[in-house]
């Protein structure tokens, strides 16, 4: 189980990831309801939701120096 680096929330790492379908692209789709992860500095975070994604996403250093990533 992963924390959520921006509200400390458990996040199931295998739930996130988990394969909902194809984009009309061929690309995974996932249910951001599960959670969302992101890639930075060569490390995955797990987020709980979009609104932590989108935190994440707008300053990450914040975000990682505050977990210990």
């Amino acid at each position: 189980m992963a924390t959520c680096p921006v509200c400390q929330t458990d996040v199931d790492e295998e739930a996130a990831r988990a394969q909902t379908g194809l984009t009309a692209y061929g690309a995974s789709e996932v249910d951001p309801d599960k959670g969302t992860r992101r890639f930075y500095d060569g490390v995955w975070y797990y987020l709980c939701s979009l609104n932590c994604s989108s935190k994440f996403i707008l300053n990450p250093g914040t975000y990682v120096n505050q977990s210990g990533g």
